[in-house]
């Protein structure tokens, strides 16, 4: 099934069901108000959800015009943030770049940041900030949304705690970057809010295209209208979905709603960097890395980071090119007094 948060005027929005065509919805009233409230009782509630899903889904004259400007991000606010960096080409190319090779604990430990969870942004909300001079980029990811996790969770009590699954942008501001981490205590002002597709879905609706706890299709990124992206979510992936809540959950319990994210999808091409995809690559998830590939061959990186006025949209077809989560599609606007 697909859900999704419809705005109003709550903070939290209201809970709908979406059908697999994303073409309409219903609301979901009589089971919850929110997609938190699914969450923290997921065997009672799901259930009636999916009755509801089935009936949209079999009577095309059921429901209201989807509309995915209207939505919030499925959780427009979580009481947990967590992001991986599942791919390790990417971060393996980021410390090439500045001339630092990978700890061989990179390959077997994940990287893991907490980010804020308190403001997400709507999947077409726009980035706004003062100032481009922060190095404002996107990175397209994957998330999943779990359950209650138990404290010390093996990797087979993780999967099964997996309950939805999302795309992301997770905003960052490059140049904030190295002051903080240079502090070694991790990142805060570098990660303003996220923003997630218009839909949260079951894994079920991805078929075959889910399985060993990964997503395995091409994460699609364009950027200012023109194909950025196309990297295979489910290769490269040194860390799958389980490893990465498991990891989460080493020292403490997980929140039922709590949101793990897989970092920047990321590809090599026959153990190489990948290209731009007119280029014959699958190009990138993100401006950093374009720029770390620039910096390894030429000395410098060429690419700007985005401007006012760009726009980024991020979205994921299934085999036969339907839509799965919807667009995330954002522009940079500026922050005004």
């Amino acid at each position: 099934m697909k859900l999704a948060t419809k705005r109003n005027s709550s903070r939290d929005g209201q809970l709908v069901v979406v059908s697999k065509d994303l073409a309409r919805y219903i609301e979901a009233t009589d089971v919850a108000s929110t997609l938190q409230a699914v969450l923290d009782d997921w065997d009672a509630m799901s259930p009636k959800l999916q009755s509801l899903s089935d009936k949209l889904n079999a009577d095309t004259s059921m429901g209201q015009a989807f509309d995915q400007s209207a939505v919030e991000s499925p959780l427009p606010r979580a009481y947990q943030w967590a992001d991986g960096s599942a791919y390790v080409n990417h971060v393996e190319l980021v410390r090439k770049a500045r001339g630092a090779e990978v700890p061989a604990s990179f390959w077997t430990d994940p990287l893991m940041y907490q980010g804020g969870s308190d403001t997400f942004l709507g999947p077409r909300d726009a980035i706004k900030m003062p100032t481009t001079d922060w190095g404002i980029d996107m990175e397209g990811e994957i998330a999943v949304i779990t359950g209650d996790v138990p404290f010390g969770a093996t990797k087979e009590q993780a999967a099964d705690s997996i309950r939805l699954l999302m795309l992301v942008n997770d905003v960052s501001l490059r140049a904030l970057i190295p002051a903080e981490l240079g502090k070694g205590f991790g990142f805060f002002q570098s990660k303003p809010s996220s923003a997630f597709s218009p839909v949260a879905i079951t894994a079920d609706e991805l078929g075959g295209a889910w399985a060993d706890g990964k997503l395995h299709l091409p994460l699609l990124v364009e950027y200012n209208e023109k194909p950025f992206g196309k990297a295979e979510a489910g290769v490269d992936m040194t860390f799958d979905f389980p490893t990465l809540v498991a990891h989460a959950a080493k020292s403490r319990p997980l929140s039922a709603g709590t949101i793990v994210g897989s970092g920047t999808v990321s590809n090599k091409m026959e153990g190489e960097p990948s290209k731009p995809i007119d280029q014959g690559g699958v190009g990138y998830s993100c401006i950093a890395e374009i720029r770390m590939i620039e910096t390894i061959n030429d000395g410098k990186p060429s690419t700007a980071f985005m401007q006012f006025g760009d726009t980024v949209r991020i979205h994921m077809n299934d085999a036969d090119g339907n839509s799965l989560f919807g667009d995330i599609y954002q522009s940079v606007e500026e922050l005004k007094g």
